[in-house]
């Protein structure tokens, strides 16, 4: 089935209905298309963003033909039946009981949800010779000296190597990209060949550009072996042309960002039609960007048999609907804590005015490089966290200036220039990077000792990835955050989160559209704040510490319900 534009899709399916009969677009479709574009301006500036790179409807299978030159269109090969093996683990875990099951989720602090009309999850495997993988995916995963699966790792490979969906939920830094991407490898195998003028056989969806360039690594990371087995990474910032090139040669696996994805489906540059497994990975941030969209666009044209999993490390309202909408039965696995401040990390909070915060971030950094020098160690990678951009660049300049080794890593800077940073700061060239919300989530460095947040995030969940940064792989780690009178309702949440993990309570808060609505309320109640405060010192010496306006958040609560978004506040 090739792809066809949202703003196509009237006339061509009428078109080739005529002529083949073969493709047909449903009213509702082009209803949903409708509010989309009606609803998000993003999405119709894709529609005609795109829409002048196409011939008119009536020439578009010809169109299609000129634009990917000797490639026949993927629709007029006759295509392979997708293959879902039967899979078995080794027979001393083919052969657990229930009991021996319970045993272990409680062991790897995995919790694991069915619905009552659906088999049983498979059980949990602790080590990757009873997964029976594939030997060359074995082979590599000794080359890297993996010992032991990782908990989220122990069961969520079972579920995707035995064919159903996942809708898998952990703290940061667990191991998740391996959980999916082991088994889409070993799916991808059991296909027949990948031919030029073919789409991918597998696909993963994710955020950002860092995200999708750490997945890739980890996907060559365990097919390093296997010679004809060929990856593509498909972002925005480079060159379109090389992506392009690679995609009509033929490939097993593309890693996308949404966006530049659905340049290349409208561009014919590749197709959906062989596609049979479906990774969405940081979905709530997908979404929190504004890629629902293209998201769905990808996800209603797939062919009907596809297996499909979705990684989120919340799980606000809108999660659960794309779930309920595009996976069929999924098991719900969830490992830890999911989106709390990991136990692993020292976290301390600091009041300082927005005038003295590079002085404080100087005074610190430069304090960790003399205590260094004195013990003969180099000073541990740090990340410093800023809100803007121009911010970020003014810090490194002022860090550099001060003797320090500093790089900056933002969304203004080009693809190679954001690589060169990354690089230098996982060799140990450079130790400081600062950064804005770029790589709060996806960036995965070995070794991260320190993070601080020179301007505090808006919302909890943006705070849990920062600081999930370091303590990353059963590790310890630091984080300093800075903070003034604007950020106390977020300072609240932490201190109570910070308690709650350490009394080994549940820690739960308001995600997705429910946390944009909580930001909306602090806003205006410091707001409110600000006018009191002038009232009062209009009329005398009294004065209202802003932090006792949200001393209430800090009686220790233990949450019972996850999920309950609005209950997790408790206001």
């Amino acid at each position: 089935m090739s792809y066809v534009p949202p703003h196509l899709r009237t006339s061509v399916s009428s078109s080739v209905s005529r002529n083949s009969g073969t493709t047909r677009t449903s009213s509702a479709t082009l209803e949903t298309d409708q509010k989309l574009s009606s609803s998000n301006p993003h999405y119709s500036l894709l529609q005609s963003k795109n829409s002048s790179s196409f011939a008119p409807p009536s020439s578009f299978s010809n169109a299609a033909r000129r634009t990917s030159g000797t490639l026949p269109p993927s629709r007029a090969l006759a295509l392979p039946e997708p293959v879902f093996q039967q899979w078995k683990p080794s027979e001393r875990v083919f052969r657990f009981n229930p009991e021996q099951i319970e045993e272990v989720r409680l062991r790897l602090n995995v919790d694991v949800t069915v619905a009552s009309d659906c088999p049983p999850a498979p059980a949990p495997i602790e080590s990757f010779e009873d997964m029976c993988l594939h030997s060359s995916i074995m082979k590599d995963i000794a080359f890297h000296d993996y010992t032991r699966p990782t908990s989220i790792q122990s069961q969520a490979m079972p579920v995707a190597l035995s064919g159903r969906d996942l809708l898998g939920c952990a703290e940061t830094g667990s191991g998740k990209t391996a959980a999916f991407a082991i088994p889409m490898i070993q799916h991808c195998l059991a296909q027949p060949p990948v031919r030029r003028g073919d789409g991918p056989l597998a696909l993963v969806l994710a955020p950002t550009r860092e995200l999708a360039q750490q997945i890739e690594k980890e996907v060559k990371a365990f097919s390093r072996s296997l010679e004809s087995f060929r990856t593509a990474i498909v972002v925005g910032g480079t060159n379109i042309a090389e992506q392009r090139s690679e995609l009509r040669a033929g490939v097993n696996i593309v890693v996308a960002t949404p966006g530049r994805f659905i340049d290349h489906l409208q561009q014919g540059n590749t197709f959906l039609s062989r596609i049979s497994f479906v990774v969405l990975d940081e979905a709530d941030r997908m979404l929190d960007m504004g890629f629902e969209p293209q998201i769905r666009e990808v996800m209603r044209n797939l062919p009907k048999k596809h297996q499909t999993l979705l990684f989120s490390a919340t799980m606000p309202v809108e999660i659960e609907e794309l779930a309920q909408e595009y996976l069929t039965n999924p098991v719900q696995v969830k490992v830890g804590k999911v989106s709390s401040p990991t136990a692993n990390v020292s976290q301390n909070l600091e009041k300082v005015s927005d005038s003295e915060k590079i002085d404080r971030l100087l005074a610190l950094l430069v304090e960790e490089t003399s205590h260094s020098e004195r013990s003969g160690h180099p000073l541990p990678l740090t990340i410093v966290f800023v809100e803007r951009k121009t911010r970020c660049d003014e810090v490194a300049e002022a860090l550099v200036a001060q003797g320090l080794h500093a790089v900056a890593l933002h969304g203004g800077r080009s693809q190679s220039e954001r690589e060169a940073a990354l690089r230098d700061f996982r060799n140990g060239s450079t130790n400081i990077l600062v950064a804005t919300d770029v790589a709060s989530r996806g960036l995965d460095v070995t070794g991260v000792a320190h993070v601080v947040n020179l301007d505090l995030p808006k919302a909890m969940e943006d705070y849990v990835h920062r600081i999930g940064r370091t303590g990353r792989a059963g590790s310890t780690g630091q984080a300093t955050s800075f903070y003034t009178d604007r950020d106390m309702f977020l300072v609240a949440h932490i201190r109570k989160a910070i308690v709650d993990v350490e009394s080994g309570n549940s820690v739960a808060f308001a995600t997705g559209k429910v946390a944009r609505r909580k930001e909306r309320e602090a806003a205006a109640a410091q707001r409110e704040a600000k006018v009191a405060l002038s009232k009062l010192s209009m009329t005398g010496p009294t004065s209202i510490n802003i932090e006792d306006k949200y001393r209430y958040m800090l009686a220790p609560t233990t949450i019972k319900r996850e999920g309950a978004a609005d209950d997790a506040w408790n206001d």
